[in-house]
């Protein structure tokens, strides 16, 4: 029977494999445990976002990951393949949070050595493209050594790029840009996404996180306490509404359109799951019929950072 026939009689599951998979990684540094039990999966041109506390784990989390620490319990595959593999990392880019280059090297210079020491076949005009594509294009000629902090980290995300990866792993790419850099790096995930780039993003820009991520990981103590998508994460949306004059049947209403709560004249209510495009509006009219005065109306939901932090302070979890 060919592989073909054999997944068509159900006995052969030809989907790829996950980017990333690990399951029960842990990690002990003397008496400390740095990360306790991790499991989680990172999906063919999924764009995960690692989050958590400082001190949580995520960056010893990702090193095991890319097999530059050996765990001390656990599993990793990556692309298919046992992290260690040679063959796997081939094909993963990463940002380390702390990084030098040799400062004599020009920004090009660094691509080709990576190039090289990857072993792939990236042709210079490629690699020069990849420098326009960090902002760089105009400063491949000159020597590293000179960069400000933020030049340095569109190199290194070029570093990350260049060698055409299936995976990239970034700890902390946007922690030395400025307003418009990390508007450039959002970007330039969004865009890797489009490409089935699966993508893990370290971060303490919780914002940033929220923008571009399908899924989010939340690790604490070298824990995950929470995962999941954003609507998972986030709940249901909200709508706000500053009103005057609201009598009985007015606040009945409010109440019948979802969990309701009150400051002043601000009113939130909790929309229910799918609500529909007239929920609000409908609202909106049964409220001024009943004689309200509507003074704005809001949508929203609760952010990723309000998430965190409650999941963090309150031993939240889910």
């Amino acid at each position: 029977m060919t592989e073909t026939a054999t997944a068509a009689a159900g006995l052969v599951d030809l989907s790829p494999s996950p980017a990333v998979w690990c399951s029960g990684l842990r990690k002990r540094y003397g008496r400390r445990t740095a990360v306790d039990g991790v499991s989680l999966t990172v999906g063919r041109g999924d764009v995960v976002g690692l989050i958590g506390p400082n001190g949580a784990g995520k960056t010893s989390t990702i090193k095991m990951l890319l097999g530059l620490v050996r765990p001390d319990a656990g599993e990793v595959l990556l692309l298919g393949r046992p992290a260690r593999d040679p063959r796997a990392r081939a094909r993963v880019g990463y940002l380390p949070e702390l990084f030098r280059y040799q400062p004599w090297l020009t920004a090009a210079e660094v691509l080709a050595l990576h190039v090289r020491l990857a072993g792939a076949d990236v042709p210079v005009a490629e690699q020069r493209g990849c420098l326009d594509l960090v902002g760089l294009g105009d400063r491949a000629g000159d020597r590293v050594g000179g960069f400000s902090k933020g030049m340095q980290q569109r190199l290194g995300l070029a570093v990350a790029l260049v060698a055409r990866p299936e995976l990239v792993v970034l700890d902390e790419p946007a922690s030395a840009l400025d307003p418009l850099g990390r508007a450039d790096v959002r970007d330039l995930l969004l865009g890797l996404r489009e490409r089935g780039v699966a993508i893990l993003l370290n971060s303490h820009l919780i914002g940033d996180v929220e923008r571009v991520c399908d899924r989010v990981v939340v690790l604490d103590h070298g824990r995950v306490v929470a995962a999941g998508t954003l609507p998972e994460l986030l709940g249901g949306r909200e709508v706000r509404l500053r009103l005057t004059g609201v009598g009985p049947q007015a606040q009945a209403r409010l109440a019948a359109a979802g969990r309701l709560t009150r400051s002043a004249d601000a009113f939130t209510v909790a929309l229910p799951a799918d609500p529909g495009p007239a929920v609000v509006p409908d609202l909106v009219a049964d409220l001024v019929g009943l004689g309200v005065r509507v003074h704005a109306v809001e949508p929203g939901r609760v952010s990723l950072e309000e998430r965190l932090l409650g999941i963090l302070r309150g031993g939240e979890q889910r």
